[in-house]
């Protein structure tokens, strides 16, 4: 029944297609003879008798064949159109709703780790002309606490992802590993479980590293940060944030190329907030045991915080 119900349904909507077109051209006793088969279909799906309907189905496309051939579209062109549409919805929604990204470092453990695949909102904070940094309209900025994703400010070829922390006219500091916005020390509390994670070097060597995890309210979000007791900390002097600009750090605070070492984040080249982890491989998350290389089923579509 379902499939010759959506038989009937193509061979209607391509019979009325037709006839829209073409129907001044056709002598009044074919328009009719395949306005006779069109009823006939729609009679017989109105009955819902499935022999009716298949019979039905093909004494309409006999019909079409004989007398509407001209205006049929081949089946290659069904698939062409179809694909293009496909296609073309595909890159509207890249444009201006949602865009897959792969996260290539361990810049954002443990909120984010090497390998996860994410989707980020383009709609977020306004929208942009298609390959372009020029908003065509504006209508929120980021929060303190967002995971952005943006054009790399030294190399607009390159997309970053970080954590905003800083606002146009806040003031940031860091110290000793702490954070400061506007003179405020933000509110963070150390996780006492032995926190580590390994990565693979460039040169493909496992890289071990030793961690405190920390629990940091920012804004409204409630989130992970690591730091490294065998690295130094990574302070950064008070600084004010331009207008139109926003300051970002990544979580894995001690092994981040981010604001402190580059710079602020104009608006225009922000892409888009994180809004899941649809998808996660790897073995870099900070956890008491480690991780095994496999996919990380617990990580599958979770919200980014």
């Amino acid at each position: 029944m379902r499939r010759a119900t959506l038989e009937s349904r193509h061979l209607l909507k391509e019979a009325r297609r037709i006839l829209k077109k073409k129907g001044a051209q056709l002598p009044g006793a074919v328009a009719a003879t395949v306005r006779a088969a069109m009823q006939g279909v729609v009679d017989a799906s109105a009955a819902a008798d499935v022999d009716r309907m298949r019979k039905a189905n093909i004494t309409l496309d006999e019909v079409m064949d004989d007398h509407l051939s001209f205006a049929r579209k081949s089946t290659l062109r069904e698939y062409a159109e179809s694909i293009g549409v496909a296609i073309a919805v595909a890159l509207l929604l890249r444009a201006f709703v949602v865009e897959a990204f792969q996260i290539p470092s361990g810049s954002m453990i443990p909120t984010l780790e090497v390998g996860d695949h994410i989707f980020v909102s383009k709609f977020s904070y306004g929208l942009s002309i298609p390959f372009t940094d020029t908003k065509i309209l504006q209508y929120s900025q980021p929060a303190r606490g967002d995971v952005i994703v943006f054009k790399f400010p030294q190399d607009t070829s390159t997309d970053y992802i970080k954590r905003v922390v800083g606002l146009p006219g806040d003031t940031v500091e860091v110290r000793q590993g702490q954070l400061y916005v506007n003179g405020n020390e933000i509110h963070r509390e150390r996780v006492p479980e032995r926190c580590h994670y390994s990565e693979v070097s460039t040169a493909g060597v496992p890289d071990d590293h030793d961690c405190e995890r920390w629990v940091e309210t920012l804004g409204k979000k409630v989130h992970d940060t690591i730091l490294e007791p065998a690295h130094p900390a990574q302070d950064h002097p008070r600084t004010v944030i331009p207008p139109g600009e926003v300051f970002v750090m990544g979580d894995n605070r001690d092994n981040s190329y981010d604001s402190r070492k580059w710079g602020t984040v104009k608006m225009n080249l922000i892409k888009g907030r994180a809004l899941i982890i649809w998808w996660s491989r790897g073995n870099s998350a900070p956890n008491p045991v480690g991780w095994a290389k496999a996919i990380r089923w617990k990580r599958f579509f979770t919200v980014v915080h």
